[in-house]
């Protein structure tokens, strides 16, 4: 396999070789770590070891690349915490998306009863006041 793409000045390419000791789980296409600054505890990074802007770069190998590490991750924050009883996964695909990591990475965020007030709505609720929906009951 040759060598994925690298951008010198990027926080995730150089992760992959100063840093190393951070990563979690790989594979071929992409590796996993747990995000620098957790909303929860066990929130989970997913990032393609090529480098490329967003999840709309991915090539259809780095896609299942990183499903595969998701579901591998999942079981184990399951595992390893009785008190996580759901999760949001999610990408910034954009500045105005609030990316602010200019290397594709997906978030996985465990959730426990009580960690918010009101959860219902979810990733509904990115954009404040707008989430609400009365279908949502």
């Amino acid at each position: 396999m040759r060598e994925a793409a690298i951008e010198p000045s990027c926080l995730f390419c150089q992760l992959q070789k100063i840093g190393s000791e951070r990563i979690v789980k790989e594979n071929d296409l992409a590796y996993t770590i747990r995000d620098g600054f957790p909303v929860t505890e066990g929130h989970t990074l997913f990032i393609p070891k090529r480098h490329t802007i967003d999840y709309f770069g991915l090539l259809p190998t780095e896609v299942i690349a990183i499903h595969e590490l998701i579901l591998e991750q999942r079981k184990i924050l399951l595992a390893s915490d009785s008190k996580i009883e759901g999760f949001n996964i999610g990408m910034n695909c954009g500045q105005v998306a609030g990316q602010s990591v200019w290397h594709c990475h997906v978030h996985l965020i465990p959730r426990r009863k009580g960690d918010t007030e009101f959860p219902k709505g979810g990733v509904r609720h990115v954009i404040p006041y707008q989430g609400n929906c009365e279908d949502l009951r």
